[in-house]
């Protein structure tokens, strides 16, 4: 395909994912918090859709009673919009996914954030569902987790990574992550290139699904390796160009196009549908929202690197990665400790964690310098509080070369029968 052909997708690329949507230089910041449903009572998965006992059903009445306006997605996907601006959606699976709106500060985010999950964890319990804050179902196996929304999107991405192996299906139904949204209005190259180049170490620190199918999987985290192995031509790490537009064309144009359908010889790649003919725009666009990197442009940067987390340890990757991004000085501290962007550490981290001495030693440089940053923000940004939540974090886990996968582990090992 020449370039010509292509400036279309690279000026639409531009301004969608790499253009900040807003143009004054306020420190934004967002999350979305997963949480994975089972029966308290069998561990099995919770049911959705189906039934007296389904998760829609629970959510339907608690939701009514906390002033929820149940609607639906433009895929046709249940959605709840929640008063403080925030919404509920389903994941293929059944897990959920709170998604906060957009805040000018921690101190605004982390209660919208609790005063979501908290509440629902508390309820949720009390009708028998469990709420699983941890990066993978540690549980079940995929054989009894089926697809559980019916939207096109998702059969046809079911289809796509059925034809691949397991890994991308367990990815779209098992995983749970926390990601949290960052504007680059100020030196957005360094802090795209910074976020890329934290992504194993993120991924490290904050390791939370050692377990699979009630079994060590031998991972830290096997979300991770999970989204690592789902499919190599959609996610990874960028950020290893001068030109980050051109580097994320060449990555959208090359990945297949999962929701167009596929030849004879398999799914092609965008490049092959846009130069042949018969798309649009808008197919490109969906296209790119089925592109999963470790730090998405999105009009803002979207890391995708976290583990599900315990609600009282959300602070922690919050305040981490603000204070790297936002403190000018730390933003430069932590490029000069970190280097360029290094695919082959995904796995070592995913699998190692902390334990890769080198990971370690980085990870516990990279931890101190966002503390360092987030003192310096003052508390119209950051309460105190939170900061003490990461600082706690980071002396229980990181300091040690722990993660709350080691806990997790632990306490696997107390349950077990002596030998």
């Amino acid at each position: 395909m020449t370039t010509r052909a292509a400036d279309p997708l690279a000026a639409d690329l531009t301004r969608r994912a790499f253009r900040p949507r807003r143009q004054t230089p306020l420190r934004g910041i967002g999350a979305e918090v997963e949480v994975i449903p089972v029966r308290a009572d069998s561990g099995a998965m919770c049911q959705f859709e189906n039934g007296s006992g389904s998760t829609l059903a629970f959510l339907r009445q608690y939701g009514a009673a906390e002033g929820w306006v149940e609607t639906q997605h433009s895929s046709g996907v249940w959605m709840f919009r929640l008063p403080d601006g925030g919404t509920l959606t389903p994941e293929p699976g059944g897990q959920l996914e709170y998604s906060s709106p957009r805040c000018r500060s921690i101190t605004e985010l982390m209660p919208c954030m609790l005063d979501a999950v908290e509440p629902l964890t508390r309820a949720a319990s009390d009708a028998g569902i469990a709420m699983l804050s941890t990066g993978i179902d540690p549980i079940n196996d995929i054989a009894r987790v089926p697809l559980q929304l019916s939207a096109p999107r998702y059969r046809k991405m079911t289809a796509y990574f059925e034809a691949q192996g397991r890994a991308g299906v367990r990815m779209m139904r098992q995983t749970a992550a926390i990601q949290v949204n960052l504007d680059f209005l100020e030196e957005p190259m360094l802090r795209w290139s910074v976020l890329n180049a934290s992504a194993p170490y993120v991924t490290a620190i904050f390791a939370n699904s050692p377990i699979y199918a009630g079994s060590p999987t031998g991972c830290q985290s096997y979300r991770a390796e999970t989204w690592r192995n789902a499919d190599p031509s959609r996610t990874g790490l960028l950020a290893r160009s001068d030109d980050p537009i051109g580097e994320y064309l060449e990555f959208a144009l090359s990945a297949p196009a999962m929701l167009l359908p596929p030849g004879d010889d398999g799914y092609r790649p965008f490049r092959w549908w846009w130069s042949h003919g018969g798309v649009s725009l808008d197919d490109w666009r969906l296209h790119l929202t089925t592109l999963f990197p470790e730090v998405r442009p999105r009009g803002y940067l979207e890391s995708r690197s976290v583990d599900a987390l315990s609600p009282e340890w959300y602070a922690a990757p919050i305040c981490f990665l603000a204070g790297i991004v936002y403190d000018p000085e730390s933003l430069h501290a932590a490029a000069d400790l970190l280097g360029e962007p290094d695919p082959g550490l995904l796995k070592r981290a995913g699998v190692d964690g902390l334990a890769d001495p080198d990971i370690g030693d980085v990870a516990r440089g990279l931890f101190e310098i966002a503390l360092e940053g987030c003192g310096r923000f003052g508390p119209d940004f950051v309460p105190e509080r939170d900061v003490e939540t990461a600082r706690a974090f980071f002396d229980q886990y990181t300091r040690q070369g722990r993660s709350p996968a080691d806990e997790a582990l632990d306490e696997l090992a107390r349950t077990l029968p002596a030998p």
